[in-house]
């Protein structure tokens, strides 16, 4: 098994950054021809997601609308930090997510990247990469 921590740095306080290019250099470096690679996301207020990377739009919106489902100010929020709603996406989106490797390539789907999503930024993260 191959591990690579990356760092990500964050500028807003919700953002998609897309990550593929470096999940598929950590492929790469790792040499491994057929598995999965595994993206890890060791945050409690961040997300890892797959999703459309040719349009921006699509990120705009779904920034979107995970703000209008989960508003940052709610009644019933009690967490002191005050981002209650960066802990709710990030458990509603996932702190990880896999991708398939095929002839030591990563397997997307045409318009697919895989993005570090940042719902309590701007702050220095981190990404783990995993690749089997």
């Amino acid at each position: 098994m191959f591990r690579k921590t990356i760092d990500v740095p964050t500028h807003e306080r919700d953002e998609m950054i897309d990550l593929t290019a470096q999940v598929a250099a950590a492929v790469e470096e790792s040499g491994v021809v057929q598995g999965v690679a595994t993206v890890f996301v060791p945050h409690t207020t961040a997300a890892v997601t797959i999703n459309e990377n040719a349009d921006p739009d699509v990120v705009h919106d779904m920034l979107g609308a995970l703000d209008k489902a989960i508003p940052a100010k709610q009644s019933f929020f009690r967490h002191a930090e005050g981002n209650s709603a960066a802990h709710v996406k990030s458990s509603l989106v996932g702190c990880s997510t896999q991708v398939l490797v095929e002839k030591g390539q990563l397997v997307l789907g045409t318009w697919q990247a895989v993005y570090f999503c940042e719902f309590d930024g701007p702050r220095k993260r981190k990404t783990v990469i995993s690749v089997q």
